[in-house]
């Protein structure tokens, strides 16, 4: 029997990797609680380091009141992310409540006047990174609203005699120090966000992709599907006409005849089995349990039947598999290596090796040949949808296979060796194995 087409429309396992935009989002509201505790942390310190270590006196209880309120709410922020999606409202207050706890420490400590007053930009510059421009303008109009309320309503700083004589540079210092934290803080959040947001528009393309992907399988489904059909008439009939012409006495006569009227049948035969796997692969039931086989066993009779269909094109099979590695009986897989094989004996009718071997406890099935191998352009996108050396409407081998080696959770790779090209598929066994020794 002839390998059965793909199971088209079947939904596939794989995905593209990376975080999506829920993760991504999620990711972010951690990088800001870490840096939540950072400002908890760095406000406590601050604060008894100002007024035991300077000795300028401030209302300790508001202000460590503030941190520790400050710091309650991050603790609630962290045990309730695991349980919801995040969106950009929760990012956008947890920013409000961190430029509110800063403009109650400052109101406590100065306000505007307060060398730490330069925190405000990385509330601004984080919105901008995380937010929609509406929302970023909010958080804008916020912090300004802020700053110039800090400007006419604060409680005053009051430097002991000691400090003084010292208190411009005090305040240069201070400033310094300020704007070292802001740079300090920004560049290593700031850079593991972007990456969370980078990987996010990756996975987005990602899937993309797939659906491009995806609705060419659809489409070359229903074309077969409805070739299917349509073939089915004319091949019958001429079943019939070579049945009537085998029986004719000229023909049954005649050795030479009867012998190519018998290998037309044949041929007509497969291509009826063809039909009716399309058929019957279009009409499979979506989400159906997969049966298991020995990999071995189904990589030895899918080869035994490529070599009768193609007997001019010497196969070289190979496998090291323990008998415990199995596989899904999959007719798209069985379909996805047949194709490599016809594109192997292509481009070498000398020679085409089928390999099988435990990489990584996973299943390794590669085809080789001595052709040409792939030109540099074509391994750049290997497995995209009509993309071949063969010239127009050609490549749909590789696309299958790739689709269906994602779609079992596995990969392609394609490569050019001394002599001719290689494809492998690398597919996760149903029972793990360990690679021989």
């Amino acid at each position: 029997m002839d390998a059965p087409l793909l199971a088209l429309t079947r939904k596939r396992a794989g995905a593209p990797s990376g975080p999506s935009p829920e993760s991504a989002a999620a990711d972010n509201m951690r990088q800001l609680i870490q840096l939540r505790w950072i400002a908890v942390a760095g406000q406590v310190v601050t604060i008894f380091a100002v007024h035991f270590g300077l000795g300028v006196v401030l209302p300790l209880g508001s202000m460590l009141g503030v941190a520790a309120a400050l710091a309650a709410a991050n603790l609630a922020a962290t045990l309730a992310l695991p349980r919801h999606r995040v969106h950009n409202a929760e990012i956008m207050v947890a920013l409000l409540v961190d430029m509110t706890a800063l403009t109650l420490q400052l109101y406590f400590s100065g306000g505007a006047t307060n060398p730490f007053i330069s925190l405000y930009l990385l509330q601004v510059v984080l919105g901008a990174i995380l937010l929609p421009r509406g929302s970023v303008w909010v958080l804008v109009a916020a912090t300004c609203f802020c700053y110039a309320l800090l400007s006419v309503r604060h409680i005053p700083l009051v430097l002991p005699a000691s400090l003084l004589a010292e208190s411009a540079d005090l305040y240069r210092i201070g400033n310094w120090i300020g704007f070292a934290m802001v740079g300090t803080l920004l560049v290593p959040f700031v850079t593991r966000i972007s990456h969370n947001l980078t990987a996010r528009d990756a996975y987005l393309a990602g899937l993309r992709q797939q659906a491009v992907e995806e609705d060419g399988i659809i489409r070359m489904g229903l074309f077969a599907s409805g070739a299917a059909h349509e073939l089915g008439t004319p091949l019958s009939s001429i079943s019939v006409i070579l049945a009537d012409w085998r029986r004719m006495p000229r023909i049954a006569g005649d050795p030479e005849l009867a012998a190519e009227v018998a290998e037309m049948q044949s041929e007509v035969q497969r291509c009826k089995v063809i039909v009716s796997d399309i058929l019957h692969s279009a009409g499979e039931p979506r989400g159906e349990a997969m049966a298991s086989t020995p990999a071995r066993a189904f990589l030895e009779v899918l080869a035994e039947e490529w070599q009768v269909a193609h007997p001019h094109v010497p196969l070289v099979f190979r496998a090291v598999l323990p008998p415990e590695a199995t596989i899904p009986t999959d007719p798209s897989l069985r379909q996805a290596i047949w194709n490599l094989l016809d594109n192997a004996g292509e481009a070498s009718p000398g020679y085409v090796a089928l390999d099988a071997g435990i990489e990584s406890e996973a299943l390794a099935i590669g085809v080789s040949d001595h052709g040409p191998g792939f030109p540099p352009d074509q391994l750049a996108s290997i497995g995209r949808l009509y993309q071949s050396g063969k010239g127009a409407g050609h490549g749909l081998g590789l696309f299958l296979a790739v689709n269906v080696a994602r779609r079992l959770g596995g990969r392609l790779e394609a490569n050019n060796r001394d002599i001719g090209a290689q494809v492998r598929l690398v597919l996760p066994l149903l029972v793990p194995v360990k690679e021989s020794e």
